[in-house]
């Protein structure tokens, strides 16, 4: 058998480089996870692989850990920043209505009365008197009614241990400056919008941008949850990207409607199985009070998480803009020139969470293979190419003949234009094993023809197959692949 041709997913051991060249089904990314019922909770699982790979950690684990903050590691950091390199790109550098926004995490104190988070950012808690832990008033695991004998606590089950419910406001406090009294009070930001309203004038005169026109920032927030959890899902520190257009008034349910179909679509386009993305209309007890309609974009994500917001899309009327001239005594109207008025833009938003993104795409993608002539099987990470923390794997199919030197010149010829990973550790199929565990969508190995004839193998994590190429076209044609 020519050594080439010993490049086969049946080599687990290095007896196995002599077993034949199988060829399995496609399975590409976008169809990963979509058949009919086929969402099943793999949290666990998932939650495993991140750690062990690389992906994510608890954050002070060596401490014990902190309750839901979470570490992104080396592999983690580089899917979060694809997913928001992606986000910036279709939201800003792809459209000229739009505009960046990088703001502080502190603001004025007066920022949050006037938004309404200081009086009405609250969750119903209550307190098991026995077990100390703390609840949502609303949790349905609670039996009976909080503050009453029948109440039984959801955590040690014991009854009438339970307080009454109390008002828990959700923003994080601290004080600024030396003196910690109530005039030095600011906050930890619970959302990005209030931002870019409070900069609405700034941004609009200054690039001379004409309603309409949006304002799109990528931020941390922060938010003192009672019950957080679901790995990533819910935490207190989180990352969001949010976009907010100014629309004339009357204009604004013709952006919001396009904005949905928008949003949805940026969505597919991660490759996120079509029958696990829904829109979820708000009702009218759900609508915050100055809504005029909202809608949440929901994706499965299995066993009893299933359907969850990952992005909401909003109309919000003029209220945010109002509330600011109000308690600000400053004017935040818009000037049309040619008609010679001014006026309030209403505002349509749309707020994605790129965590809970993150994990969609890591659930979406995670599937476990048989392989044909295989014990053992695999574990992928379907990820769509473009978001892939690693782009390609470079192999030297042995350490000798020239193949090591080849496949380290090859990754550094590579790593100029996308991330890549050399590993000349181990049989050649559990190389490729564990670049499917991390989604890697190619694999480069290097053989006796290579150092030859100057071609590679490239293979395909979905379809298994593999291509020889020249190695002179390797950044074209990997460039190729992950464009397409």
């Amino acid at each position: 058998m020519r050594q080439e041709n010993a490049i086969t997913e049946n080599a687990i051991t290095d007896n196995a480089l002599r077993a034949p060249l199988i060829q399995p089904p496609a399975t590409p990314y976008f169809f990963a996870m979509s058949i009919a019922n086929a969402t099943p909770d793999v949290m666990e699982k998932l939650v495993s692989l991140c750690k062990r790979r690389g992906f994510i950690f608890q954050s002070s684990e060596i401490y014990g850990g902190t309750g839901s903050v979470w570490d992104y590691g080396p592999l983690g950091v580089e899917l979060k920043k694809n997913l928001k390199e992606r986000w910036w790109n279709a939201m800003v550098r792809a459209r000229t209505d739009i505009e960046g926004l990088d703001a502080a995490i502190l603001m004025h104190p007066r920022v949050w009365e006037a938004s309404g988070h200081v009086s009405g950012f609250v969750d119903p808690l209550v307190d098991c008197r026995n077990c100390k832990k703390r609840f949502r008033a609303d949790d349905q695991k609670i039996r009976g009614t909080p503050g009453t004998p029948d109440a039984q606590c959801p955590a040690c089950g014991m009854k009438g241990t339970l307080s009454e419910a109390r008002q828990f406001n959700l923003m994080f406090k601290t004080f600024m400056g030396p003196v910690e009294d109530s005039a030095a009070v600011v906050y930890l930001r619970p959302e990005t919008a209030q931002r870019i309203y409070v900069n609405f004038l700034n941004v609009q005169q200054s690039t001379r941008q004409k309603v309409p026109f949006g304002i799109a920032q990528i931020g941390k927030a922060f938010r003192n949850e009672i019950t957080p959890g679901n790995f990533i899902f819910r935490t207190r520190e989180f990352e969001q990207m949010e976009m907010q257009f100014f629309v004339e008034p009357g204009e604004d349910m013709k952006w919001f409607e396009y904005w949905k179909a928008q949003r949805m679509e940026w969505h597919r386009g991660l490759g996120l199985a079509e029958n696990r993305l829904q829109f979820h209309e708000h009702t009218k007890e759900e609508l915050a009070h100055y809504a005029r309609a909202a809608f949440d974009v929901q994706f499965d994500f299995g066993g009893t998480l299933g359907f969850q917001e990952i992005e909401g899309v909003h109309n919000r009327g003029n209220f945010d803009l109002t509330q600011h001239q109000t308690f600000s005594g400053k004017k935040l109207e818009y000037f049309d020139q040619p008609n010679n008025r001014r006026f309030t833009p209403f505002v349509v938003e749309t707020s994605v969470g790129a965590d809970r993104t993150t994990l969609a795409v890591l659930v979406n993608g995670y599937r476990e293979e048989t392989v044909e002539g295989e014990s053992e099987g695999r574990t992928v990470l379907g990820l769509h190419p473009s978001i892939a923390p690693i782009k390609a794997g470079v192999f030297p199919l042995v350490k000798k003949d020239g193949m090591p030197e080849m496949a380290r010149r090859i990754a550094d010829d590579l790593r100029s234009q996308l991330p890549v990973f050399y590993d000349d550790s181990g049989a050649i199929g559990r190389r490729y094993r564990r670049q499917d565990e991390v989604g890697t969508p190619f694999c480069i190995t290097v053989d006796g023809e290579s150092t030859t004839a100057g071609s590679v193998t490239v293979r395909d994590r979905d379809t298994l197959r593999q291509e020889r190429v020249d190695a002179a076209r390797l950044t074209a044609f990997i460039g190729e692949k992950l464009r397409s």
